[in-house]
């Protein structure tokens, strides 16, 4: 690949895209209320291929009234768990039927490689279905005082829930908030990343087919700083969901606050994956190559830090550079692609830049630039710096992207001030054949999730979330399940009255 001209021509442009993307408002397609919209580019070209909708506040009114009218006169607040669970099966009917189209949009649109876009259209319809089941088995608490009073908690769909997505996996992530939210009985608005709007503009024909009512969904395109902002601070959206950068989190935090808004933000990471000398090494080099790497290195719980015990650093390294320079970087629509293009400019920007300062701060033995043949798009080869110090900005700083920091460390207590010396704590990764040093070690890290000897595999019944800079609540399981509703306590006499008796003293 040589000129502008051939990386062009290698490019897969799906079939069928749209002329424009619209927001969908109570059931309806519609353009923006003064008419403006924002380029979308793809990462291969960085060409134009689509405009979008701009929503401003006017747009958010009009999707937050819908919303609010289904929720206060609709009948899915009012329907059955089993009704409604019926609706999120179809659902996830319909995206499994149709993954391979929406994982070759999502490719198209994030960068994204095609095999693991598949992956995350199939772990969507999975999301629809977790909370489909678990609607229908949700159980709530009674508590007793035998002959006196029965005491239980009714759970309440809250109102309007207000999604804001990132462009990472937009389509799955998208998915990890609509599937509690309406499975609990909330309508909603969708604000999707502005890099990415292409497949969450599928979701309202899902919906209408797998027979949601209207107005319960509803979708405003934007920037985070118009449509975004106008949705946080609007009164009558009791929820706020986000995913995203840290910064951007405190500023919905601010904005929220007035509101005293529930919040659930799941934001950003970097996360250690800790090697012990007495580890796997295979299998730890494997899972650590995946974990950075794998969605393009753009992912929070990436294990971005790797932190090596001092009698395995050298050999460690090594291979694992070795095996970076391996890993495949290619058009996103190729089956063989490892990892694909970064989603946009900017952020193709923002990570060489760390790739710069990171050459001045470590020693850099794989990767560093662009792969050979590719001269356009939004391409980065798997970078790999080594002896890094822990004040580094490559240490310290959330790059998202392919570039991943090692540093050795001799004692146990080092390895732990290493892991939690950042301002994050999402996730962590431990590698031990040591069982007790595995169980204490995880139990001192500061993350909301550690994996012992694995990778990031998921149990949508657990918590998901973060501490520090990393986040605020949880979602995942019964978590989801509490945060999109209100636990009201009823209280029952069984018995007589149990009053204190007050002014009757002089009857």
């Amino acid at each position: 690949m040589t000129d502008t001209t051939t990386a062009l021509d290698a490019r897969h442009v799906p079939e069928g895209l749209p002329d424009r993307i619209q927001h969908y408002i109570d059931g309806e397609f519609v353009d923006s209320a003064d008419g403006d919209t924002f380029d979308v580019l793809d990462p291969v070209s960085n060409e134009t291929y689509v405009q979008a909708a701009a929503g401003k506040k006017a747009d958010i009114d009009r999707a937050v009234a819908s919303a609010r009218r289904a929720f206060a006169e609709g009948p899915w607040p009012r329907m059955l768990p089993r009704e409604r669970s019926r609706v999120l099966h179809r659902i996830a009917d319909i995206v499994e039927s149709r993954d391979a189209r929406l994982a070759e949009l999502e490719s198209y649109d994030s960068g994204l490689p095609i095999t693991q876009a598949l992956g995350q259209a199939r772990r969507a319809a999975e999301n629809f279905r977790f909370f489909a089941d678990l609607i229908v088995a949700q159980a709530d608490d009674a508590y007793k005082v035998p002959g006196r009073q029965m005491n239980y908690v009714n759970r309440k769909p809250i109102g309007v829930a207000g999604l804001i997505t990132p462009w990472n996996t937009p389509f799955m992530l998208e998915s990890w908030k609509l599937g509690p939210a309406l499975a609990t009985g909330n309508t909603v608005v969708l604000k999707p990343a502005e890099f990415t709007p292409l497949s969450a503009s599928l979701w309202a024909g899902i919906f209408e087919e797998a027979g949601l009512p209207q107005g319960v969904f509803n979708l405003v395109n934007g920037l985070g700083e118009d449509a975004g902002d106008a949705l946080v601070k609007h009164p009558d959206v009791p929820l706020i969901s986000f995913t995203g950068e840290s910064r951007t989190g405190q500023i919905i935090f601010g904005n929220a606050a007035p509101f005293l808004k529930g919040l659930s933000m799941e934001l950003g990471g970097k996360s250690p994956a800790v090697v012990f000398a007495d580890a796997d090494l295979e299998a730890a080099i494997d899972a650590t190559i995946f974990g950075v790497f794998s969605l393009n290195g753009e992912r929070c719980t990436a294990g971005s830090r790797i932190l090596v015990e001092r009698p395995v650093y050298d050999e460690f390294v090594e291979r694992y550079a070795a095996q970076a320079d391996r890993v495949i970087v290619g058009y996103p629509h190729d089956p063989t692609t490892e990892v694909g293009a970064l989603v946009h400019p900017e952020h193709y920007d923002k990570v060489m830049s760390y790739v710069e300062i990171g050459k001045t701060e470590a020693r850099l033995v794989a990767g560093g630039g662009r792969p050979d043949g590719f001269e356009t798009g939004n391409f980065v080869r798997p970078t790999v710096f080594a002896d890094v110090a822990p004040e580094a900005r490559i240490f310290q700083e959330e790059i998202f992207g392919p570039v991943v920091a090692i540093t050795p460390f001799d004692t146990d207590e080092e390895a732990l001030e290493l892991a939690n010396g950042v301002k994050y704590g999402l996730a962590a990764y431990v590698w031990t054949n040591d069982l007790k040093r595995a169980h204490n070690f995880s139990q001192a890290i500061e993350a909301g999730m550690v994996w012992l000897n694995s990778n990031n595999v998921r149990d949508l019944r657990t918590p998901f979330g973060g501490v520090k800079a990393s986040g605020l609540g949880h979602e995942g399981g019964y978590r989801s399940i509490d945060f999109y509703t209100d636990q009201q306590a009823v209280h029952i006499t069984l018995g007589p009255a149990h009053n204190p008796t007050f002014g009757k003293a002089s009857a």
